[in-house]
């Protein structure tokens, strides 16, 4: 492949060019996921959920097969732009967590040539098993109700929607109901169709008291500091700080299989963490224990490279050290990991939801690109300082995320409509307009609430309380508030 060799005396590979590494890594994110996003978000509108959600898999299962049988550099940057495409389909359909455990690098490690190409070739291939599971299931899933109801199919969406929630009674009303919702909202979507493409999203263009511009803003730069804060970083220089820390090169692999189930496993946290104390103080103690990690990982990778060879305190320097590491990718999987792709859903009205996820792909793109580019170049110039940059990072997050970013956690997206009303960008400010909104018209808030049976997902339009936001300022029905209304209320 021409972009390293093995060095004996080392017992590891060598790179013969950083910068030509960091592009390989960046052209799967961009163009790669970035184009797919877009393209996801388009083709899902067109032709369904289902049969975009089964075209991704598809189309990834041909890259990854190209990608693992590529002979040459020219072949592997080809196939991983295709691969990205693909990935950035799915990922704007389904944002789901992004970091798979890597932890069939555990098996390779002992495999009994180090040099051979099936040490990278395998994993590449491993992923063509859950991409071939989903191909294989997706088609068992029933198609989004909101998507039928929009190309004229409702007697499917009300189908749908009767199998998921009852057909008689109470289940059955709530049903109905929810169907009706969908209507509405359909009808919004035909009327207000030019605000929800992405150029007008992106400026704003026609939002008015929604800011929908705005949104779009803060979901990319949220997943592109997600990249910042040293992720991706601390995951590609692990192996020197295990090599400090006295591991072997052949023993490096399964230490790095092991820390990547250590990640998997605290995406669980969450579970417990984070509707308790909400988004914003889950991504600030996350910023606070990463910032710390991230600082102390780099000040003992230096005190054992300057150490003797064999001293103990290059040893111990490299074990705490390579704690260090453990300690923080799993604060970042309790944290950092999940926000980002959860805020998109939480913020954007139900009419651009969809988009709004592609949107937050896109940042992540953006951020994978930039830092997968850089971080070969920055070890390879400035070594552990490179650290200390993704420790400054996660400080700067931290005023970032109480300054531009309300909390999401307990609210409705009406509710989240009002907070983003503020012609102001400061969360203090929205905060403090969104309070008054609520206490000067409690008429229209409980108006809103008498209809908390009846939610609307973007996708399945099923749920819990109504969080649907309309982008015109007309007024269909009882569609939720909209414009006008949030002009009326701040008046």
């Amino acid at each position: 492949m021409q972009i390293g060799r093995w060095d004996e005396s080392r017992g590891s590979v060598v790179i013969n060019s950083s910068l030509f590494q960091g592009g390989i890594v960046a052209v799967y994110y961009l163009p790669g996921t970035l184009v797919g996003a877009l393209f996801g978000g388009y083709i899902g509108d067109r032709f369904g959920r289902i049969k975009t959600i089964g075209i991704a898999p598809g189309w990834t299962i041909v890259g990854a097969t190209l990608q693992c049988s590529s002979q040459n550099a020219n072949w592997m940057i080809c196939v991983r732009v295709f691969n990205g495409i693909g990935t950035g389909i799915l990922n704007a359909i389904t944002p789901v967590s992004q970091q798979f455990a890597r932890t069939h690098h555990f098996g390779t490690s002992f495999y009994s040539n180090a040099t051979s190409s099936f040490i990278w070739r395998f994993p590449i291939a491993f992923q063509i098993l859950p991409l071939l599971f989903l191909l294989a299931i997706v088609w068992l899933m029933p198609e989004s109700p909101r998507w039928l109801v929009k190309v004229g199919r409702e007697e499917e969406a009300r189908y749908i929607l009767g199998r998921l929630r009852g057909e008689d009674g109470a289940d059955g009303a709530k049903s109905e109901a929810e169907f009706q919702d969908i209507r509405n909202i359909c009808a919004l979507e035909r009327k207000t169709a030019k605000q929800q493409n992405y150029l007008y999203m992106f400026f704003g263009i026609g939002s008015g008291k929604l800011h929908t511009g705005r949104r779009v803003q803060l979901v990319i730069w949220l997943q592109i500091m997600q990249e910042w804060i040293g992720i991706a970083g601390v995951t590609i220089y692990s192996p020197t700080i295990f090599k400090i820390a006295g591991i072997s090169s052949k023993n490096q692999l399964w230490v790095t299989g092991l820390n990547d189930i250590i990640y998997m496993l605290s995406t669980l946290v969450c579970v417990f963490t984070l509707d308790r104390i909400g988004r914003r103080w889950t991504l600030y103690w996350g910023s606070v224990g990463m910032g710390i990690c991230t600082f102390l990982v780099g000040g003992l990778s230096r005190l054992g490279q300057n150490a003797a060879e064999g001293s103990s305190t290059k040893s111990s320097s490299g074990i705490g050290a390579t704690f260090f590491v453990f300690l923080f990718t799993a604060i970042f999987g309790a944290t950092w990991l999940t926000v980002p792709w959860l805020y998109p859903a939480e913020i954007f009205p139900l009419e651009v939801r969809a988009k709004g996820n592609a949107w937050g792909v896109v940042g992540w793109s953006i951020g994978n690109e930039w830092l997968g580019l850089l971080c070969p170049v920055m070890f390879a110039h400035i070594n552990e300082k490179t650290l200390y940059i993704f420790g400054i990072c996660n400080v700067i997050s931290i005023p970032m995320v109480y300054a531009l970013y309300p909390e999401t956690n307990q609210l409705t997206l009406e509710e989240m409509n009002l907070v983003f009303a503020s012609d102001s960008i400061w969360t203090w400010d929205a905060e403090r307009e969104f309070k008054l909104l609520k206490e000067q018209n409690p008429q229209l808030m409980q108006t809103r609430a008498v209809r908390a049976g009846s939610k609307v997902d973007t996708e399945l339009g099923i749920g819990g309380p109504q969080r649907g936001l309309s982008l015109d300022v007309g007024d269909i029905g009882q569609s939720p508030l909209n414009d006008m209304e949030l002009r009326e209320m701040k008046q």
